[in-house]
This record gives structure tokens, C-alpha cells and sequence, in this order.
């Protein structure tokens, strides 16, 4: 069998095999392999009718349906980078994103458009917009962007896209940046494919496996579960929930097999009753995102006594880096496992030399799995994308070329058995209900109301979010005092639910300052947690 190279032959290979085999399903419809890669094709064809240059950026700003996943993979299959955009995004982050990689195609709906209609004159690279819906009335404010119905670029005459390779780039993953603007991660081909066979390989993936696609696309483990699907012929279900019971309803409905979602869900899910047919057929959950508190996981395996747990570390800048076997979640339910499948993790200590066993280190991962770097951001991307020593574990004195590897910024620690644990985030990245926000990030939405003088965001252990989200601030102005509802009303307004603090606590200002002239976030924080015992 020819094994998959670009991240499009992950559906095209599959449908030579299998060709009637569902592929997606998405409420009452399904899509088969076959149809799938040849919509794949299609749309591939219609980009290249607009001229889209080989590695240009199409963005994808749609919930999870049928034509998002076709544009994801006809994007990269014409010789372009798709970018998925969070659903939840509000659209001057959206207008952010789009102008920090030049997206030349917008693929987004009519309700999306019309959201998005005050901050598109922002992006002057935007030439085409492609609607999957109804076409927008005439005088809707879009020229002189061309908009194009879906329907037409399936229709659009076969042409062949560019040529590309393993090494060129395919997709852009935006996450929050300790800068307070979100980072573009560069994956290639070669990074999501074989991100696709180490995952499946592992979790043993196969053409009878149902896995629901519960976490957004534009997460890296949410796309994850279409690429491990499609190497091995499975079927993925695509779930736009509103409740955690509807988790649980299409597990049931759909015969579940495969069920992977970050903390929190995880939470909710298992104060719920499960159906007891969820039993019958899941055959396993996964945890991504954070560390799964270990009553969620007794609980869980509670409810599917049959499911085995897998527990998971990855970083979007390396795709997945590592796993625990389930034979080992008794014996050490606090660890992340070892490196996943043809990716080695290494412990290091500041100047690169290896740590001893059970000594606090960086984790760093190397392997086909490290992406290309953060788009347009050369300082960051020295941060984290940095040259091993040479005589690095796996490396040897004749070889000449030096090699990347990616140092994520987490503490860890190895035991005399090569099992990692976790210890802590080295930078002050918040990670609630499974996202990564930044402090500054939130500060900065909070300095736009123009309803605080100054400001500071800090995380919070949360038994069920992961971190909660708290704000001390300043007013702007006394006359702008006009009470806490009002600027949570802002944050609501401004923010995805999942940025919106938890607590908010003005204090008479200036807020205190460290040696470097800089807002002391530690120390404010060190505070709040002191006046709470």
C-alpha cells in the first residue's frame, strides 16, 4: 500500500481503498471517502482558478461541517496553507489573524460574513471570499472583494495544483502568544502526517473505529482527529455541542468508538449518567489539553469500565509529544507517559546538558513532528525553535548539519524508568477550559473598553477550568467608575466565553511596579491568593 506523504493523500489513498467506506458524518448526512476526495479535488481546482499562489493562506471561519473539512485538505491539495479559525473568535481577531499571514481566501458562511463586515477593509491581502451558503445581496458593503458561492468553486474546471513536497508548509495554527497577540505555528506536510501515523499507531486507530470530533478544528489535537481517521479509513463524527449531554447523546447515537477532549469537558462529562450502549462500543477516551484531575479519571473509568484511558501531552508546536499507555494509568496516573512514536523527548537543563533522573528540566522535543517556526515572528521563533548541542542524544560527532528541536517551555521531570512528569508552565500562559490565553492578551481587551487605568490578568487553579481567569485593576477615571457589571458586560462583548475573567477586583491604583518599570503580576497575584487563605 502507498503510504501518505502530502496531508490531502491521507483521504486519496483511503478512497482507492475504500471508496464507499463514510468518511464524515454530520447530523443526518454522510460523506464517503470517495465523494470526499473527489469535493477534496474540487475545491483544489477552484483555488487555482483564482490564481492562488503556491503557499499562499486560505482561512477557514466555520463551525465544524462538511465544507470545512473540505476546504482543509483542498487548500493544502492545490499548493496552498489553510488556516482555521476558531468559531469563537470575535472578528477583530479574526482580522488579526488574517493580517498577520496575508490570507488571500476567506472560506466563511453568510452569518460569519455579515460579522465580519466591519473589519474586513483591515486586511488588505483578502481578494476572494467563498460563501457556503446563500449569496449575500447585492450592496452588502463587500466590494470590491468577489464573492464566490460554494457550489461554484466545486464546479470550477479540473486543474492540476501546484507542486508541492513533504517539507513545504500546509497549515498555520494560531494559539495565544505571551506577547498578547495570537502565534501562527507552521506545520508541514511531513509534521501532520506523521503527527496522523504516530497518533493511530498508538491508539490503534483503525477502518472500523467512529471518533468524535468534540474539540475545535483549529486546535491541533481537534484536526488530529481527522488525520488519524483518514490514515486509517475511520469514520469521524462532527459534533457542534452546546451541552456536555450532547456529548454523551451522539457517543450513544453514533456508536462511538474513540472520544478525545481536554479537562474540563472531561469534568462535566463525568458528573453526568452515561447511557449504559456508550459502554458497549467505546473502546477508548484520550486527554489532551492539561492534566486530567485524577477523581475525573476514576470517574470516567467508572462509566466505561471497557474504555481504555490514554493521557496525553502535546504542544501545537510539535503537534503530540507524549502518551501513557493504559497498562500504566494505575501504576502512575500523574504522569504524561513517554514519547509518543517516532518523536524522542529529552529533559534538559538550561545550558543543554541532560538532566539526572527525577531532576526538573525543560522538555524538549525532537523529531518529524517539530513544526516550521511561529509566522512573521523570527524572536519568537528563536525562543522555541532552538539548535540541540551537538552531542545531544541521538546526535553523533561526524554529523555536520545542525538540528532543530523544540523546547516547550514546561518543566519536567524523568524517572529511573524514562516516565515523564509534569511540574509547571516556565512562562505565565493560562490554560483554561483547554485553551491557551495569555495575561496581556486579556489586558489588552480590557484597556480597549477605555474603563481601567491599568490592569492585570493571572491565572487561578480551578478544580474544573483548569485556571480561572482574575483581573485587579484600576479605573480610568473616577467619572468611569460606574460599576464591575459594566465592564463585564465589555469583556462578554469583546471576548470568547472562554477568555471572560472569572473575577474581576478594582483597587486604588498605581498598581506596583517590579525592578523593570513593569506591572508586578506576580506579586498581585501572590496577593489575591494570600487575601483568600
Amino acid at each position: 500500500m502507498t503510504e501518505s506523504i502530502l496531508l490531502p493523500e491521507l483521504i486519496a489513498l483511503t478512497a482507492q481503498r475504500m471508496a464507499h467506506a463514510i468518511a464524515l458524518t454530520s447530523g443526518a448526512s454522510n460523506v464517503n471517502y470517495g465523494d470526499l476526495g473527489e469535493n477534496v479535488n474540487q475545491f483544489a481546482s477552484g483555488l487555482m482558478g483564482l490564481g492562488l499562489a503556491r503557499g499562499e493562506r486560505v482561512a477557514i471561519y466555520l463551525e465544524k461541517r462538511f465544507e470545512t473539512v473540505v476546504a482543509s485538505f483542498g487548500t493544502p491539495a492545490a499548493g496552498g496553507v489553510f488556516v482555521p479559525l476558531n468559531p469563537l473568535l470575535k472578528p477583530e481577531q479574526v482580522a488579526f489573524i488574517m493580517r498577520d499571514c496575508n490570507v488571500r481566501v476567506l472560506v466563511t458562511s453568510p452569518e460569519r460574513l455579515a460579522l465580519l463586515s466591519g473589519v474586513l477593509d483591515e486586511c488588505p491581502d483578502l481578494a476572494h471570499i467563498v460563501l457556503t451558503g446563500s449569496m449575500p445581496e447585492p450592496g452588502a458593503n463587500l466590494e470590491p472583494l468577489p464573492v464566490l458561492g460554494w457550489q461554484d468553486m466545486l464546479n470550477s474546471p479540473a486543474r492540476p495544483g501546484h507542486r508541492v513536497i513533504d517539507v513545504d508548509m500546509a497549515a498555520i495554527l494560531y494559539t495565544s502568544g505571551s506577547t498578547g497577540k495570537p502565534k501562527g505555528v507552521v506545520l508541514s506536510h511531513r509534521n501532520m502526517v506523521a503527527g496522523a501515523k504516530s497518533v493511530a499507531s498508538y491508539i490503534e486507530n483503525n477502518a472500523q473505529d467512529t471518533l468524535l470530533a468534540a474539540l475545535p478544528l483549529s486546535f491541533d489535537a481537534g484536526f488530529s482527529q481527522l488525520t488519524t481517521a483518514f490514515h486509517t479509513g475511520a469514520r469521524v463524527v462532527l459534533l457542534n455541542y452546546l451541552m456536555p449531554r450532547d456529548v454523551l447523546k451522539a457517543m450513544e447515537r453514533e456508536k462511538v468508538t474513540g472520544l478525545t477532549a481536554v479537562p474540563p469537558l472531561y469534568i462535566q462529562l463525568a458528573q453526568l449518567d452515561w447511557p449504559a450502549a456508550i459502554n458497549d462500543h467505546l473502546r477508548y477516551f484520550a486527554n489532551t489539553g492539561g492534566r486530567m484531575p485524577r477523581e475525573t479519571l476514576n470517574l470516567l473509568r467508572q462509566r466505561v469500565p471497557k474504555a481504555k484511558p490514554f493521557l496525553m501531552y502535546g504542544l501545537t508546536e510539535a503537534f503530540r509529544s507524549t502518551y501513557l499507555p493504559p497498562e500504566e494509568v494505575d501504576r502512575r496516573p500523574d504522569s504524561i507517559g513517554k514519547a509518543i512514536p517516532n518523536a524522542e523527548i529529552l529533559v534538559l537543563r538550561e545550558d543543554g546538558s541532560a538532566c539526572a533522573p527525577d531532576e526538573p528540566g525543560e522538555l524538549v522535543h525532537r523529531g518529524a513532528l517539530v513544526g516550521m517556526g511561529y509566522w512573521n515572528d523570527a524572536e519568537k521563533t528563536a525562543e522555541r525553535y532552538k539548535l540541540l548541542a551537538a552531542d545531544a542524544s541521538g546526535r553523533q560527532p561526524g554529523l555536520q548539519l545542525p538540528e532543530y528541536a523544540v523546547f516547550s517551555g514546561d518543566t519536567v521531570r524523568q524517572d529511573a524508568d524514562g516516565f515523564l512528569y509534569f511540574i509547571g508552565r516556565r512562562d505565565e500562559m493560562m490554560k483554561t477550559s483547554g485553551y491557551r490565553v495569555s495575561p496581556t492578551e486579556v489586558e489588552e481587551v480590557l484597556y480597549a473598553t477605555k474603563l481601567v487605568g491599568e490592569c492585570v490578568a493571572f491565572g487561578v487553579d480551578h478544580p474544573v477550568l483548569g485556571h480561572a481567569i482574575h483581573v485587579i485593576a484600576t479605573y480610568a477615571v473616577p467619572t468611569r467608575a460606574t460599576g464591575i457589571n459594566d465592564l463585564f458586560s465589555e469583556c462578554k462583548s469583546r471576548m470568547p466565553a472562554y477568555m471572560v475573567p472569572a473575577g474581576i477586583e478594582i483597587v486604588a491604583g498605581p498598581l506596583p511596579r517590579n525592578p523593570n518599570g513593569k506591572i508586578d503580576r506576580k506579586l498581585l497575584a501572590a496577593e489575591w491568593l494570600a487575601r483568600r487563605g
